[in-house]
């Protein structure tokens, strides 16, 4: 993509998030725009959302970034963060405690699989393909043992159903919670010398090191920082569905891939904009509901996925051998 075409991305999101609107309110009735349905889809954004935003920090950083682990992670961390803290706290008689103590531990072993991701990575000097989908099946495998493969119920946790689902002056909390986190990532992308040295790194990793930048303990913070938000959206998918399990999210790596090539981010790195992918994502969550809106099938859902992310990686030009490509070192 040209300079000019990427300082374009963010109007062309927000014109097709208005257009996917209208198409809605013309195809489904009035009933998609008003404010049930409008706060309904803001509360199932951050699930994806904060996942793409992983992907993006991955990807800006070179050399054929990728987090593939995601979705998985984010699992491990609502399982295991809710099994140690049912361990210990009783939700009946603290469920304020309970609330904090499980994000807090959730919050620590989404930071524990991103130091793995990104020591593997920085330090193994694996391809983050390989190794992403290495430790996919890592922590999937984990989940698995830990719930015997079954969804585990958490009961009515009012503190944690309240940050799911309840909307206060009309947006869900999770929501504006994915807002803050958006806002911070790009002052951090854009304002602090990690951000100039991780745009550096992705642009030119060679220049990048002449120029005293640690690649390697740049790319370990760069993927604990991934683990980190894929912890968030652990917390999300748990407080919105009052249980955990190994498998939610299963098509979750695919959007969240397609999320951050449609908002811009370039693959082989130096490049992505977190109000890009705010946009994108927001504008497939429009369209995943009017899919619902109109009874058409999810497996139809996941095609149009997979057709629009060819899609836009031909239109692109995006060469995928960039994530196969061996690490330089």
């Amino acid at each position: 993509m040209s300079s000019y075409s990427l300082n374009r991305q963010a109007p062309f999101l927000l014109l097709i998030n208005c257009a996917v609107l209208a198409a809605g309110a013309l195809l489904a009735g009035s009933s998609f725009i008003d404010s049930y349905n409008l706060q309904s889809m803001a509360s199932q954004v951050p699930e994806l959302g904060l996942l793409a935003l992983g992907v993006m920090l991955a990807m800006i950083s070179g050399n054929g970034g990728i987090d593939l682990s995601g979705i998985a992670l984010a699992n491990l961390a609502g399982i295991a963060a809710f099994l140690v803290t049912s361990h210990f706290v009783v939700a009946d008689d603290a469920p304020t405690l309970f609330f904090w103590s499980f994000t807090g531990l959730a919050l620590l072993v989404g930071l524990v699989g991103g130091f793995v991701n990104g020591s593997v990575i920085a330090y193994a000097q694996l391809t983050p393909l390989i190794a992403t989908l290495g430790t996919q099946l890592l922590f999937t495998g984990i989940a698995v043992f830990l719930t015997n493969g079954s969804a585990i119920t958490m009961g009515f946790i009012e503190p944690l159903d309240d940050f799911g689902n309840m909307p206060v002056f009309g947006i869900p909390v999770c929501f504006a919670l994915f807002l803050a986190i958006a806002a911070g990532l790009a002052f951090l992308l854009k304002y602090t010398p990690f951000g100039m040295k991780l745009m550096m790194l992705g642009s030119n990793s060679k220049a990048a090191r002449y120029g005293g930048i640690n690649e390697k303990r740049m790319l370990l913070v760069t993927y604990t920082l991934c683990g980190a938000l894929s912890s968030v959206a652990g917390v999300i998918i748990a407080a919105r569905n009052s249980s955990v399990k190994w498998d939610y999210g299963g098509s979750y790596v695919l959007i969240a891939i397609l999320i951050a090539v449609l908002a811009g981010v370039k693959p082989e790195g130096g490049y992505g904009k977190v109000v890009c992918v705010l946009l994108a994502a927001t504008a497939l969550q429009i369209l995943s509901s009017l899919f619902n809106f109109m009874n058409i099938s999810n497996f139809f859902r996941d095609l149009a996925w997979g057709v629009l992310l060819l899609a836009l990686l031909a239109f692109s030009r995006v060469h995928l051998g960039v994530w196969l490509k061996p690490k330089r070192r």
